[in-house]
């Protein structure tokens, strides 16, 4: 059994969409993996191989489980409503330039949000994700597919930061991530490793 500070957390963000691509915003819009995308999760299937993982979440979103599915992580996973991607309600759909034509200087992380989800909303899901990851039911490392924003989040909050410092880390599609331990400090070992050069 792994004590809960010596576990890792394996943070995978998706494989690439079309609005991803486009770098528009993307939550509740189901969109699909581009044929890039899909290579890349055959990618990661790959970098995977040969680790094991005592609990394996995904986003229910279909461009998260499409992803776990390709790379051979489906029978494994289970679905949890906690990694869907950060709500920007209104906001669906837009760039950053088009919103900032409204809430000039805004950003996603200092808002506003209308009709969507807060930071600090969005900050207790991820901190119950990671209360989950690091229950003592789970023993082994833990797997998480999902998307960038609220990885950023989970990772921020793994160092005890506000959810607004997940700013400070930049994150690509289908990428790898691990959040672990330096003795009893919680430190971020691996952070936006691409599945493939």
């Amino acid at each position: 059994m792994t004590s809960p500070d010596e576990r890792r957390i394996w943070l995978v963000r998706h494989g690439e969409t079309e609005w991803a691509r486009l770098l528009r915003h993307t939550s509740h819009t189901d969109v699909a993996l581009t044929t890039r995308g899909e290579e890349e999760a055959v990618r990661l299937g790959e970098v995977l191989r040969g680790q094991t993982f005592g609990l394996t979440l995904v986003s229910p979103m279909r461009r998260a489980t499409e992803t776990a599915r390709l790379a051979g992580l489906e029978a494994a996973a289970r679905i949890e409503p906690d990694l869907h991607e950060w709500d920007y309600g209104d906001l669906e759909g837009r760039l950053t330039s088009e919103i900032r034509e409204t809430y000039p200087d805004w950003t996603i992380w200092r808002g506003p949000w209308p009709g969507g989800e807060t930071a600090t909303q969005v900050a207790a899901r991820a901190d119950r994700v990671l209360e989950r990851c690091t229950g003592p039911d789970v023993t082994g490392d833990v797997l998480l597919i999902a998307h960038g924003h609220v990885i950023r989040v989970i990772a921020a909050r793994w160092l005890r930061l506000p959810a607004a410092s997940g700013s400070m880390f930049g994150l690509d599609t289908a990428t790898v991530s691990i959040l672990g331990w330096d003795r009893d400090a919680r430190v971020i070992e691996l952070w936006n490793a691409p599945c493939a050069p």
